[in-house]
């Protein structure tokens, strides 16, 4: 390499390292936001959802999950084979115990903490679906499972020349054509439409259904017990999120910068989006709202971050607010309990940046000059979303059954009606003198003969 290629080399190492710690940022991010949105007998449980996902996730992403993905040999388009390269065999170093180089030019390690961040993610989003209701082993075996036989095989499919990536063999070839390789039409997911928000806000909307609703729902479903966690949550998220979209450029450089102004527009826009329906509907913008339409608006520019321009960022970021704080209402209407929204957010807004962005794409797109191009990237971008959504819910609705008839979702009524956080994880985030609850006293003093001897103290 020549002096100006290794400091070339040397920053986009920097920024990918640096794109990859915002990222894993974004799951305790998303633990604040979804703490604070629900009850205050719950807030524990529900944070402690995203940080089993961080403790398992990883651990797999090097046994199997990096090779499903990226490195192994390809089966049928549809995973790698997590053989080929289990526990990173021969994915750090080579056998002169030099770096291994990645396919962006620097050291392939970078390239796996980075991906292992998106893998984290999106699977604790899909817990917002479940608040309050479920045990916290069935979601530690589901939050393997999941991402295991979905998101592995769906980051394969779109990232990792699978059926739905640019290759000949990929289903946008078969439709249009290919040639020297390549897809003739190629299908757009920047930095996870597709994979991440589509295959969680589908996943949560398949566990909403099946393991059925919250006591109460929907008239006695209390409020939001910490508006200014859910704010604080949000901020994080969306700091940690030009890491996500930033980084998905690869490289220090003007696609990741045009990736961070987009980013940034298309949420301001989003905001203004969601909180004029607000307003136009309950006669205020809220908190929640401004914070929810944030989330939704960077959900919505993921797909499309670096090929849109910062004026159709504006324009695709205000529509995906408006979708995401119209869907949220789906779940009154249809009755499905989908707790902190997940499916309103992430699955409207993330269908929408994905087909959307056919409709906006530079050059391309139906309505900036893409002409029969135009149209035919967006029958591609459907059926991707489509194919995302059917993959996820099959993956989801079988490794829930198995929980549903093994392990069991749900806690007892009385543990929920209690307060999960002390029922699954004998904790508290308050002082809620919880030692007037006869059930809390005798869990307490069957099984730690010292919280008992404390218990009696307190009451005294």
């Amino acid at each position: 390499m020549t002096p100006d290629q290794l400091v070339l080399t040397s920053g986009n190492s920097a920024w990918m390292l640096i794109s990859a710690s915002l990222v894993l940022l974004m799951t305790p991010g998303l633990a604040l936001f979804y703490g604070g949105m629900t009850g205050r007998r719950q807030v524990l449980n529900m944070m402690m959802m995203s940080f089993g996902v961080m403790a398992i996730v990883p651990v797999l992403y090097v046994l199997w999950g990096w090779s499903m993905s990226y490195a192994g040999t390809d089966i049928a388009g549809l995973f790698g084979n997590p053989f080929t390269a289990f526990g990173l065999s021969g994915e750090i170093t080579d056998a002169a115990g030099q770096p291994v180089e990645g396919a962006n030019g620097y050291p392939n390690a970078i390239d796996i903490g980075f991906q292992v961040t998106f893998a984290i993610i999106s699977t604790a989003i899909i817990s917002g679906a479940l608040a309050g209701r479920v045990k916290f082993a069935a979601w530690f075996a589901f939050a393997g499972a999941w991402v295991t036989l979905a998101y592995f095989p769906l980051a394969h499919m779109v990232w990792g020349g699978g059926l739905l990536g640019d290759g000949e063999n990929s289903i946008a070839a078969w439709m249009f054509g290919s040639t020297d390789g390549e897809a003739n039409v190629t299908p757009i997911d920047f930095a996870g439409g597709t994979v991440v928000h589509i295959s969680a806000g589908t996943a949560a909307l398949v566990l909403a259904l099946l393991v059925g609703k919250r006591a109460g729902f929907p008239s006695k479903v209390g409020r939001p017990h910490n508006l200014p966690m859910v704010m604080l949550g949000a901020a994080l998220l969306w700091f940690g999120w030009y890491g996500f979209n930033g980084g998905s450029a690869f490289a220090a450089d003007g696609m990741a910068g045009l990736a961070w102004v987009n980013t940034t527009v298309a949420t301001s826009a989003a905001m203004l989006g969601w909180m004029l329906c607000e307003t136009i509907r309950d006669r205020a913008a809220t908190s929640l709202g401004a914070a929810s339409g944030a989330v939704a608006g960077l959900v919505t520019i993921t797909p499309a971050a670096g090929t849109l321009t910062p004026l159709t960022s504006i324009v695709i970021g205000f529509i995906g607010g408006v979708i995401a704080c119209m869907a949220i209402g789906l779940k009154y209407r249809f009755g499905y309990d989908d707790s902190l929204d997940v499916v309103g957010v992430h699955l409207a807004a993330g269908l929408w940046g994905t087909v959307g962005l056919a409709l906006l794409s530079k050059d391309n797109g139906v309505f900036t000059g893409g002409g029969v191009d135009g149209l035919k990237l967006l029958v591609v971008q459907i059926v991707i979303a489509l194919v995302a959504m059917v993959l996820s819910g099959l993956a989801t609705y079988l490794i829930a059954l198995v929980i549903k008839v093994t392990i069991g979702w749900r806690v007892d009524d009385e543990g929920e009606d209690t307060g999960i956080d002390l029922v699954e994880h004998r904790e508290s985030a308050y002082d809620l003198n919880v030692t007037s609850s006869s059930h809390i006293r005798s869990m307490y003093s069957a099984e730690n003969p010292q919280n008992s001897a404390q218990n009696k103290g307190e009451e005294s």
